[in-house]
Formats: structure tokens, C-alpha cells, sequence
């Protein structure tokens, strides 16, 4: 056999970086790492298992003398106890380790008590410390530039202004949205609309207006419109549609429509706005039914010194509260639901059928997917004061019945419509708030100061 000579051990990896290395590198070719400078690898001494035994490792440091226990004698008397502090403790080295009470160069065991706060810099301080720039100013503190007018300004710093998604462009807070609580007050009305503890958002909608007729005299206007969830974009449907609606009764009335068939007009053109919204078919049949468009109900009432006109689409209601609660209140509409359906035709009693669990389904709505378009409407000559209540089921919910209702109306209802319309809102949501809630509170007779267009 030939003699070979002895080579030096070939590295597989740079020393510095790692790196695979290839036989005859000299330097490393990621980093330049200079492979002859590599000392020479110390003595391997593998570790052999014997039997499946692994031997320890010799130890590069003197042993410790521990204390030895001393032996039991004849009588068993147990050997003496060492306590943990009786013994004194070596470090690795052998060292004697520091008693406590001593200083130690690298450990103090009499240093004092950890603080349980720990005082932080003033923000003066903290931003004055020396920077790569200059000092960042404190967006808490800083002056911000006076807003535009008409700038919408954050509900959380108060000096930011609200982009178009709702997050302010100082401080990055979410902004309420618009919708989820509403109220607007007018000398002869008032309406107040809120989003409820469940629901992700408002989808009711009302528009309050007064006007004049022909002869001078006023005519108050109050429209609820209630978005049917199960549809697409109800919030959209229930905004025009009352929108829509209080245009044109704020048209109809002071050219001397009469009042009921104004109502009903007015009906039209809110369906016609909320038709409007529907995506078109995907198909060019004109049978082609749409599919899920946008969907509302509404009720609305106009009051006028003498007369009382309601008209409404859906499950949305108006009441009668009198001023003298001797009198009895009255429920002045007639829903399109499954539940009115039963009761109508025998079938049910009312309290059984607005127990079932189809109650609530409507059979008469705003919408282009709508079976048929049937506004209902009717006219009321009251013989004494009250107030009229018009409101979405987020609040009937909780106050079905007239008479619960009335219980729930304050008795200043009249002086004060933004008042009861505050308390009755606030009735659904201690009873928990399930559904938006939107209620307006009219005044009847309308009063003289209502005249004009709002």
C-alpha cells in the first residue's frame, strides 16, 4: 500500500460566519475569514457508551469537600440535621461564596428594597433627551392648527379632524358613526333614533318637518321608516324612504292636497326611492325577479289643527296618547305581518299570535322585490289633546298594548316631545334593546308656532 502523508484536517464550515467551505479554501468566500489563522483543533476525546452507560465528564475544577454526614450508631439514633445556612457554600471554583451581610463585587445581598413604583420622567424631560433629529412633539399636548370650518372633529383628542373612513388623522380613534344615535327636536315635534345594544348598526330612519296649508294654518310632519335586516343595505332603504316621503308631503300640503291623499302620495314616492336602490337583475328577462334589493317599512303622520292623517306600510306603528290619561289611548294602525294575518282571520288570538316565533314576519314592505304595494292610510278627528306616538317595533317590542304604552308616555308629553321621546327610547333599551329603536313624539293639536318649513 502506498504511504500517505499526513494532511491537516479539513474545515467543512467557516469559523466566522459558517459558511459551507470547499477543500483547499483559504479564505472564506462569504466573509474573507483567513482559513490559515484557524488555531489547531484541540485533542478530540470522543465519549464511548459502554454497556449503555455514559461515563461523566471529567471535571476541570477541584472537588468540593461537602460535610460529611456521620454514621448511624448501633442505638439508630438519628444523625444531626444541617441547616442550609450552618453550611458554608463554595462557588464552582472552590471559593468561599460571600456570607450574607458582606459586599461582594458582583452580587450585594443588602441592597434595598425594590420600589413598588417607579417614577416616570415628565414628557418635558422624556422628549428633551438627545436625539438623532429634532424632538418629536407630544401629540396629547401639542397645538394643533384651528380646523377648517365645518371639519368634523375627533370625540376623543377634540383637535383632529375625521377622515372619510371615521378615524381621526391625529390620534387614529374610531368615530361614532352618524347614525347610531339621532335626535332632532322642532318647536311642534320631536325624534329621537337609536341603534340599540345588539344590532351592529342603525338601520331605522325618521324625518321631521312642519309646513304651512293653504289657509295659513300648520301642519306638522313625522316619518319612521324601520330597514328590513334579512335585505340588502336596509340602512340606505330606510333613509330614502323618509327622506323621500317628507319631501313630498312638504310639497303636497301647502297647494291644498288634502292631507290623506298627500299621505298617500307620499307613500308612492318613498317606494319609488327605495325601488330605486335595487341592483339590476343579472338577466335582461323582464320577469327576472331582483334579488334581495333594499327593503323598509314606514308610518308616518301629519297633524293639523283639526285633523290627524296616519298612513304607513309594514309592521311600524302609530298610538294615540290623550293629555287626560282617563281617556284611553288607542293603537291607530294595523300591521302587515304574519301575526295581524292570524288574528285577522280567526285563527289566533292576538296575545297568541305575537307569541309565535313568525310574528314579526312581514307581508307588506318598501322595496322592488315587494309582492304588492299597498299604502294604508287613515284620518283621525280627535276630540281632545294628546300626543301621537310613531314608532318602529324596536319599541313596541317592549310596550306592546296602548295602554302599556300610555304607562310608559310621560304626562307633560305634549309641552315636552323631545322629553318623551328620550324616556321612551330609553324604556327599550333597559328592556334590553334588542332591535334599533326610533320613536316621535307629535303634539295634537299641531300648535300655531309649528308654521313654517323646517
Amino acid at each position: 500500500m502506498m504511504s500517505q502523508m499526513p494532511q491537516p484536517t479539513a474545515l467543512s464550515r467557516c469559523p466566522s460566519c459558517e459558511e459551507p467551505l470547499e477543500a483547499g479554501d483559504r479564505f472564506c468566500g462569504a466573509c474573507g475569514y483567513d482559513l490559515s489563522a484557524v488555531p489547531t483543533p484541540p485533542q478530540d476525546d470522543p465519549t464511548i457508551t459502554m454497556n449503555g452507560a455514559s461515563p461523566h465528564p471529567p471535571s476541570a475544577v477541584p472537588s468540593v469537600d461537602w460535610p460529611v454526614a456521620p454514621e448511624v450508631d448501633s442505638s439508630n439514633t438519628p444523625a444531626p440535621v444541617h441547616r442550609a445556612a450552618d453550611i458554608q457554600g463554595t462557588d464552582s471554583a472552590g471559593s468561599e461564596l460571600p456570607h450574607p451581610g458582606r459586599e461582594s463585587a458582583g452580587v450585594r445581598f443588602d441592597r434595598p428594597r425594590e420600589p413598588d413604583e417607579y417614577p416616570l420622567a415628565p414628557p418635558a424631560e422624556a422628549l428633551s433627551a438627545p436625539l438623532a433629529g429634532p424632538p418629536l412633539a407630544d401629540p396629547r399636548t401639542a397645538d394643533h392648527a384651528t380646523p377648517a370650518a365645518g371639519t368634523r372633529l375627533c370625540v376623543a383628542c377634540r383637535s383632529g379632524s375625521v377622515d372619510s373612513d371615521g378615524y381621526c388623522e391625529n390620534c387614529g380613534h374610531a368615530q361614532p358613526r352618524e347614525r347610531d344615535h339621532m335626535e332632532q327636536e322642532l318647536s311642534a315635534v320631536s325624534a329621537v333614533s337609536d341603534r340599540g345594544l345588539r344590532h351592529h348598526r342603525n338601520e331605522d330612519a325618521f324625518a321631521i318637518s312642519s309646513t304651512a296649508l293653504p289657509d295659513g294654518s300648520p301642519a306638522v310632519v313625522a316619518i319612521v321608516c324601520d330597514g328590513v335586516s334579512s335585505a340588502t343595505r336596509p340602512d340606505e332603504a330606510s333613509l330614502a324612504a323618509s327622506r323621500a316621503a317628507n319631501e313630498s308631503l312638504l310639497a303636497a300640503l301647502p297647494l291644498g292636497t288634502h292631507p290623506q291623499q298627500a299621505m298617500h302620495e307620499a307613500i308612492i314616492a318613498a317606494s319609488e326611492s327605495v325601488n330605486s336602490l335595487a341592483d339590476p337583475p343579472a338577466s335582461h328577462d323582464e320577469h327576472a325577479p331582483h334579488v334581495n334589493a333594499p327593503a323598509c317599512t314606514l308610518v308616518g303622520a301629519v297633524v293639523t289643527p283639526a285633523l290627524l292623517i296616519i298612513g304607513w306600510v309594514g309592521d311600524s306603528r302609530a298610538y294615540w296618547v290623550p293629555v287626560d290619561r282617563s281617556s284611553p289611548p288607542a293603537r291607530l294602525t294595523e300591521d302587515d305581518s304574519w301575526a295581524a294575518q292570524m288574528v285577522a282571520a280567526g285563527l289566533m288570538n292576538e296575545a297568541e299570535a305575537y307569541a309565535d316565533e313568525r310574528a314579526h314576519a312581514i307581508t307588506g314592505w318598501l322595496g322592488a322585490d315587494a309582492y304588492e304595494l299597498e299604502p294604508h292610510t287613515a284620518s283621525f278627528k280627535p276630540d281632545r289633546p294628546g300626543v301621537v306616538v310613531v314608532c318602529t317595533d324596536g319599541l313596541w317590542n317592549y310596550a306592546e298594548a296602548a295602554e302599556h304604552l300610555a304607562e310608559v308616555v310621560p304626562l307633560d308629553a305634549a309641552e315636552r316631545p323631545l322629553h318623551s321621546a328620550q324616556v321612551l327610547v330609553g324604556h327599550a333599551l333597559d328592556g334590553g334593546g334588542h332591535d334599533n329603536v326610533t320613536v316621535a313624539v307629535v303634539p295634537f293639536p299641531a300648535p300655531s308656532q309649528g308654521a313654517g318649513s323646517a
